[in-house]
């Protein structure tokens, strides 16, 4: 839920914090798929569509995209469920690219799945 503290001066929501949502949800999708660790490399194509106000519930969807050996390409994007209303509107999307680390924070492969294959 987007709160009074995470505002700009005109009222409404950082894309910052807009943002970071996404890397959140972006990185567990990413780290279920990884079956571990993940980092972000890169965000690319953000777009913002309508603001974010405060009260509105953060829904946020991933779809994997291309897997590389150890990057995965992750397709989000961000709706507001508005506060107070029954409506949902989508207002950012982006391009995220995950890597799978290993503790040391290498890079390591993204398992293969059978029927990725």
């Amino acid at each position: 839920m987007a709160m009074p503290g995470d505002t700009n001066a005109a009222g409404d929501i950082f894309g910052g914090w807009v943002l970071s949502q996404m890397d959140l949800a972006g990185g567990i999708a990413a780290s279920q798929r990884a079956e571990g660790r993940v980092v972000t490399v890169a965000v690319d194509k953000m777009k913002f569509i309508r603001p974010v106000h405060v009260g509105d519930i953060m829904c946020i969807y991933s779809r994997i995209g291309r897997i590389g050996t150890s990057s995965m390409e992750m397709h989000l994007e961000a709706w507001a469920l508005r506060y107070l209303q029954k409506v949902r509107e989508k207002v950012t999307q982006a391009t995220f690219t995950m890597v799978a680390v290993d503790d040391d924070g290498r890079p390591r492969p993204v398992p293969v799945r059978e029927d990725e294959a």
